[in-house]
């Protein structure tokens, strides 16, 4: 075994290590479920940042998003990262804070179906059902992306089984989660934010260094034209040049809808401690999230310099999702040190994906074991119980996300894409409505969920195929659709009972009151 070989793995046997020790130290504060799921609401202003941000920046950000830029420009990963950047900062200033008051004044929900099924005093179950199989049903394909990032990282650069790679690193992200729960995976990611952020600028200067400074990497993007353009995207495999008209930008920015009706995000607004240090969470995060988009999408057209200097090979397809590891595996070539910091990026890719797993995980694992288990079938469980069945409800979903990831050829970014657009549809409407909107009801939020949820697979899968004006990022016309049926069926259904309408009120005056006195 060479010495950057032992250098990469001694940096990402640390990390690893920490992170299960991590999770033994939390393990003892779990002492109920609920503080299994929801941390029993203490997270402090900088770890309810930072974890909310490591928890939404899985594997695309190191390895998609830079993908994306290496293999297609500038347009779309530009674009991509502006929407959510925007996306993040209204979450941040709209949401957290109303959704923080919201579910503890309505029967102290720790889980987002609690959430939808407390606000409007639903006397079914249908509305809870419904929205916690929808998060099973994205859920998992999410995890399975960001377990098979770990195997593609593993495969690619120690020439590692996949499959074997694939189900270790699974089986490091499923203890620690198991062992700690959700204080677990917020520490952790508050840890994984600051490998991710090392990651990146390490990655940034080597990379440009390596290229021959700024001024080449700017030279080699030139030369191909439309590369640097944000209206034009071209394919470095087939030097294939295609226009980015005003509509397919409108939808791509559309990514940053997709934040209202993230479930592990929203879980962290209603984790933190206090309410009012909120604004201090919400300054960090997104200060974070510009400089880590910018960033990513810089180091992609950065390792395309690098191909244009000799420094690395040319990437095809999906194998563009791999720049890091290739940038890595040259960096450790310039002795222990550099191996030593190569090893640093490695687990910074895996950061990004075990900080996002862990809280699909939970996420997914709360909404089968509480919502279906518990609240819908009825199942009455002990303290005792509870936990062992939101353990178990981990390990499960883990196992079926392994079997997904089985195919080493999937693309990362694609998706999760996919997932985003599903719960940003389904969810992100009713989140609003709920939020904002007094006279919402329980039949709008279930339409628009199952609305929004089922036009996004009608548009990927029959309509986007299409191409031309059918060709956008499916989550626009999706959000748009559960948006109105929403309105539509809240209005033409029953008003809400004035219990529902008073208990709006309160925590709509106590907002304003809040903003008024912060402002």
């Amino acid at each position: 075994m060479s010495s950057a070989t032992i250098g990469m793995l001694t940096a990402i046997l640390v990390y690893l290590a920490g992170m299960i020790l991590i999770g033994f130290w939390k393990t003892k504060q779990n002492k109920t479920s609920d503080d299994f799921y929801l941390g029993g609401r203490r997270l402090g202003p900088l770890v309810t940042a930072m974890s909310a941000e490591a928890s939404d920046m899985s594997s695309w950000l190191l390895m998609g998003l830079p993908g994306v830029a290496y293999l297609t420009g500038m347009a779309e990963a530009s674009w991509t990262a502006i929407g959510l950047a925007i996306g993040t900062y209204l979450n941040w200033l709209f949401v957290a804070r109303r959704i923080r008051r919201y579910t503890q004044a309505c029967g102290n929900a720790i889980t987002l179906p609690d959430f939808f099924s407390n606000r409007y005093h639903a006397r079914n179950k249908a509305l809870l059902s419904i929205a916690a199989l929808i998060i099973v049903i994205f859920f998992i394909p999410y995890t399975a992306s960001g377990f098979a990032a770990c195997g593609k990282l593993f495969s690619s650069l120690f020439g590692a089984d996949y499959l074997i790679a694939m189900i270790v690193s699974a089986v490091v992200i499923v203890a620690y989660t198991m062992l700690g729960g959700f204080l677990a995976a917020s520490t952790t990611d508050l840890v994984q934010s600051i490998v991710m952020t090392a990651a990146l600028l390490v990655v940034l200067v080597f990379g440009t260094v390596s290229a021959g400074g700024v001024q080449a990497v700017i030279d080699n993007a030139r030369a191909l034209p439309g590369y640097l353009s944000l209206v034009a995207a071209n394919n470095v495999n087939t030097g294939a040049v295609g226009g980015y008209g005003f509509l397919t930008i409108v939808s791509t920015l559309a990514w940053g809808l997709g934040y209202f009706g993230m479930p592990h995000i929203l879980l962290r607004f209603m984790a933190i401690e206090q309410e009012r240090k909120l604004t201090l969470s919400r300054r960090v995060a997104t200060v974070w999230v510009v400089i880590s988009l910018a960033v990513a999408t810089l180091i992609g057209v950065i390792g395309y310099g690098m191909t244009g200097a000799g420094k690395l090979n040319l990437l095809q397809g999906n194998a563009s999702e791999t720049i890091l590891i290739k940038i890595a595996e040259l960096l450790s070539t310039y002795g222990f040190f550099f191996a030593l910091l190569a090893g640093v990026v490695l687990a910074g890719i895996l950061a990004s994906t075990m900080s996002t797993a862990d809280s699909q995980l939970l996420a997914a694992a709360s909404s089968v074991s509480r919502n279906l288990m518990e609240s819908t079938l009825g199942i009455q469980l002990s303290t005792r119980a509870s936990m062992l069945a939101a353990r178990l409800t981990v390990l499960v979903i883990s196992v079926i996300a392994v079997f997904i990831a089985v195919n080493p050829d999937s693309s990362v970014f694609r998706i999760v894409s996919f997932a985003w657009a599903g719960f940003g549809a389904a969810f992100g409407p009713v989140v609003l409505l709920a939020l904002f909107w007094r006279r919402s009801n329980q039949w709008g939020a279930l339409c628009g969920m199952i609305g929004g949820a089922g036009m996004v697979f009608v548009w990927k899968f029959l309509l986007k195929p299409m191409g031309g004006v059918w060709g956008i990022y499916e989550l626009l016309p999706a959000f748009l659709f559960a948006i109105v049926l929403n309105v539509v069926v809240s209005l033409c259904t029953k008003a809400p009972e004035q219990a529902v309408l008073d208990e709006f009120d309160l925590v709509a005056s106590k907002q304003d009151l809040a903003g008024a006195q912060q402002a």
